[in-house]
């Protein structure tokens, strides 16, 4: 990886997000394409009623390569939500996911939220030990099946 760059999203990003997420969690955690679909529904939904003052997405480059995405969406006055955070596989390990994090994060408490909230998976084991490493804490997990998958949903707080 050469220089990398966060830049803001924009919509000519929306079909990356969707294809990289879908690519992503197909190969690694063996969900079903019903996760793209709920990825372009997100992000459909982002690009057509989102608060761009309180609300954004950023998208990791080296060069022309996208590697990466995370997105701060509000849930309340108080409260934003992150979402859609990926990295590709040549991505992971060299602290672009911390970058990330703190783009994300730095946001949301520029922003005036007073919490922020996620929901993932217990098998996404390196992305839990990243929130876990940078402050957010477990607040309930319940068994689930989406994707086409058995899973563990956990949510998490960050008190910003």
């Amino acid at each position: 990886m050469s220089e990398i760059e966060i830049r803001p999203f924009t919509s000519d990003d929306r079909d990356w997000v969707v294809a990289a997420h879908a690519d992503i969690y197909a190969r690694e955690a063996g969900f079903d394409d019903s996760f793209g679909v709920t990825v372009s529904g997100i992000l459909d939904a982002f690009i057509a009623d989102h608060d761009p003052v309180c609300e954004r997405g950023w998208i990791a480059w080296d060069g022309v390569e996208r590697l990466g995405s995370i997105f701060c969406m509000r849930v309340d006055a108080d409260t934003a939500k992150l979402r859609l955070f990926q990295l590709t596989a040549a991505a992971r390990g060299h602290g672009l996911g911390r970058l990330l994090l703190e783009t994300c994060t730095g946001f949301a408490r520029t922003q005036g939220y007073r919490d922020m909230v996620l929901s993932t998976h217990r098998s996404h084991e390196a992305a839990c030990a990243l929130y876990l490493r940078n402050g957010w804490r477990e607040v309930g997990e319940r068994p689930v099946h989406h994707f086409g998958q058995s899973l563990i949903e956990l949510d998490m707080a960050l008190c910003l």
